[in-house]
């Protein structure tokens, strides 16, 4: 099998906001289509970032006109975007595979992850993308092992603080070596004390820890 990584940025309704407001996004586009020449691309997408930050995306996001349904669960947001142009994922190939979900910085770059059978489907893939997008870089294009395929799977149910404290402390460092941060850090940007914060944490950890055991077994 085939893959390879590519880097865009264009007109975003997605990454226009991640830059805006210091976020980022992952997200997984369902089925998109094209009608009398309009695009119609429903998406799930999760919001990492400061509360305040990821609450001003959603506002926002709220008075685009561009969208045509929006339902929000926390930092989750379900979504109908409505285009005249063509965008990324109308290029996909039937005979594609995504092998992750699309990753969008804070720069409003997007990161894409497609595998084939056929070298010749991502390139072709590729060339829509370069006729029709300016930004587009390629930064991978290779053969592959199956343990590169992402995998999506059931995973416990977190409460709104579990998720919101865990989401936290992954993305300031608390989990790298040497750590980026501490609970005292973590619970001050969160707005708690920090032994409701290290709680709210440990719940989560409890959680997740056996399917993280199981996906290594």
């Amino acid at each position: 099998m085939w893959i390879t990584r590519i880097k865009i940025k264009h007109d975003c309704i997605i990454g226009n906001r991640c830059e805006k407001f210091n976020v980022t996004t992952i997200g997984i586009s369902f089925n998109v289509f094209r009608e009398r020449r309009i695009t119609y691309s429903p998406q799930i997408q999760t919001i990492h970032g400061e509360e305040k930050n990821i609450r001003k995306f959603i506002k926002d996001l709220r008075k685009d006109n561009r969208i045509k349904n929006l339902e929000v669960e926390g930092n989750t947001i379900f979504l109908i975007e409505v285009r005249k142009e063509k965008i990324p994922a109308s290029f996909y190939h039937s005979k594609l595979i995504h092998v992750k979900p699309v990753f969008v910085d804070t720069k409003g770059y997007e990161f894409w992850e497609v595998a084939s059978w056929h070298k010749s489907i991502l390139l072709e893939f590729i060339k829509h993308l370069e006729r029709n997008i300016k930004n587009v870089e390629v930064l991978k294009i290779q053969q592959t092992n199956l343990t590169d395929i992402y995998f999506s799977r059931l995973m416990p149910k977190l409460t709104q603080n579990q998720k919101v404290v865990i989401e936290l402390a992954f993305e300031r460092g608390y989990y790298k070596w040497p750590k980026k941060t501490n609970f005292g850090e973590l619970s001050k940007l969160r707005g708690i004390s920090i032994s409701t914060f290290r709680e709210h944490l440990k719940r989560a950890e409890e959680k997740l820890m056996p399917n993280l055991m199981n996906s290594i077994n």
